[in-house]
């Protein structure tokens, strides 16, 4: 009986954890991918925050999933948050964004690599 609940909280997991980079994707990623695309500067922070979350969940040392980034991208939320960010309302300008929302949008791209290698 506990390999079905292990393996049904594990698909639990997965699932929420998709919701949330999904979300994020819709929210965030679809737009902000699509900038980087034609702004190379954009795009090079983009890869420098990758690397940085990158190192923060140990992906070096193992494979990185979509648990981990979706808990990384809520736990940023949330911290940003209590610091007095919030996300934007309106389109982004993406010469300006700020440090939370590119480290968003990395989380972004991270998933996007995920989803390619499957």
């Amino acid at each position: 009986m506990s390999v079905l609940f292990s393996r049904g909280a594990t698909e639990s997991v997965t699932r929420s954890s998709r919701t949330v980079l999904a979300t994020l994707g819709s929210s965030v990623g679809t737009a902000g991918l699509a900038a980087a695309t034609g702004r190379p500067g954009l795009l090079a922070l983009i890869d420098q925050h990758a690397a940085a979350v990158r190192d923060s969940l140990g992906g070096d040392r193992r494979p990185l999933g979509v648990a981990a980034l979706a808990g990384y991208a809520e736990g940023l939320r949330e911290a940003a948050t209590e610091h007095g960010w919030s996300p934007p309302e309106s389109p982004v300008d993406w010469s300006q964004a700020d440090w939370p929302l590119l480290r968003l949008l990395a989380v972004c791209a991270l998933a996007a690599d995920l989803r390619r290698a499957v």
